[in-house]
């Protein structure tokens, strides 16, 4: 028999950014509608508004998930440049740092430094990153996987409060925005919990909370100032 274990750490990249655009859509989308609606405007100006949140969000998202991982993947180019030269310089003093790490960790003097020597024979730079620097393959920073997913899960999360919008009418549309709105994130939560490995009612819960508190104060905002005017 064959033991084979499947493990989610390769989803950390994109899966990150997958969840917060399609929480970020359905949140912010929903609130704003909600909001908008509650401050006594036409269905019409419902509608503008959530296909302008749509859009200006999509897009934020994109350009901010592709700015912050780039600047992670700036760090790591550093980080592994940085040791490059060190490799160049010292490669010896890198085997011993290297060593002393396995060391640290339970193996013997002896069958650490073979250790080391053996892995950097291999791959030197692969090995002091990976161990030393904390930097592997399936979490390195990826800018443009983090931006497509991020943006592209942010549109269809946004799409489902404003098909909603659009389906019902004005006096029905804040608690079919907010009712269905709860139910795409519990199943998104419970979703990307699944993905991750994670159990399906936290995920659930905890994304369900947090949007239920974010369309209740985007509501109230509408009502005061909607009031006010």
């Amino acid at each position: 028999m064959t033991h084979h274990e499947v493990h989610k750490a390769h989803r950390i990249g994109w899966l990150r950014a997958a969840v917060l655009g399609a929480n970020d859509g359905i949140v912010s989308t929903a609130s704003l509608i909600i909001g908008v609606a509650a401050a006594n405007t036409t269905h019409a100006d419902v509608l503008l508004a959530g296909v302008a949140g749509l859009a200006a969000g999509a897009m934020s998202m994109a350009a901010g998930e592709y700015v912050s991982v780039s600047s992670q993947s700036d760090t790591e180019a550093a980080d592994l440049a940085l040791e490059q030269k060190s490799l160049d310089d010292d490669i010896e003093s890198e085997r011993e740092e290297l060593a002393k790490i396995y060391e640290n960790r339970g193996l013997e003097p002896a069958l650490a430094r073979q250790v080391a020597e053996q892995l950097m024979i291999h791959d030197a730079l692969g090995a002091h990153a990976r161990d030393e620097i904390g930097i592997s393959d399936h979490a390195k920073a990826r800018p443009v996987q983090a931006a497509f997913s991020s943006a592209a899960t942010f549109t269809v999360g946004a799409a489902l409060p404003l098909l909603t919008a659009w389906l019902v009418p004005l006096a029905q549309l804040i608690p079919w925005v907010a009712a269905l709105s709860l139910v795409f994130l519990a199943v998104l939560g419970g979703v990307a919990a699944q993905a991750g490995g994670a159990p399906l009612t936290r995920g659930a819960i905890r994304v369900t909370f947090w949007g239920a508190l974010a369309m209740a104060l985007t509501a109230a905002a509408g009502r005061f100032f909607g009031v006010a005017a």
